[in-house]
């Protein structure tokens, strides 16, 4: 599959992590951004795309943003669908601000990778489901 990529500034190419293919593709940040504590900022990420018909991009906090930057997606995740893909359609992240921070041009925030979108569903209502009950979220049926 080949993607049709726009740089808006000159942040780092993106690239896979370890060779020719990784699952989560890392996202920096397009400029230096100072955020003080409570603080909400769209971060500019420097591209944008035109993404296949069908398909998104899911967007999400890498596991050491928090521990690095202090900010979290105001979203949990964001989806950038097929649609946003004009010519100054730039990729952005919702950081909010847990505590005073810095995060410079370049640093990596976020990740994303690129699914189907999800297809055409019919729910059919029923009284009752057929499979065992596991005994609520986040439970493995062990009482």
């Amino acid at each position: 599959m080949k993607i049709k990529i726009k740089y808006f500034t000159d942040v780092e190419p993106l690239k896979f992590i370890g060779g020719e293919k990784s699952d989560w593709i890392d996202l920096r940040c397009a400029e230096d951004v100072t955020l003080e504590q409570g603080e909400y900022k769209l971060l500019k990420l420097g591209v944008g795309m035109e993404l296949p018909k069908g398909y998104e991009a899911h967007v999400a906090p890498r596991s050491s943003t928090f521990k690095n930057f202090g900010i979290i997606c105001a979203n949990s995740f964001g989806i950038i669908d097929n649609s946003y893909c004009g010519d100054e359609d730039e990729w952005r992240f919702p950081a909010i601000a847990l505590r005073d921070t810095v995060i410079h041009k370049n640093d990596r925030i976020c990740q994303f990778r690129i699914v189907e979108k999800q297809p055409y569903i019919v729910f059919k209502e029923v009284e009752h489901l057929k499979a065992e009950s596991r005994g609520g979220i986040g439970s493995s049926g062990v009482k």
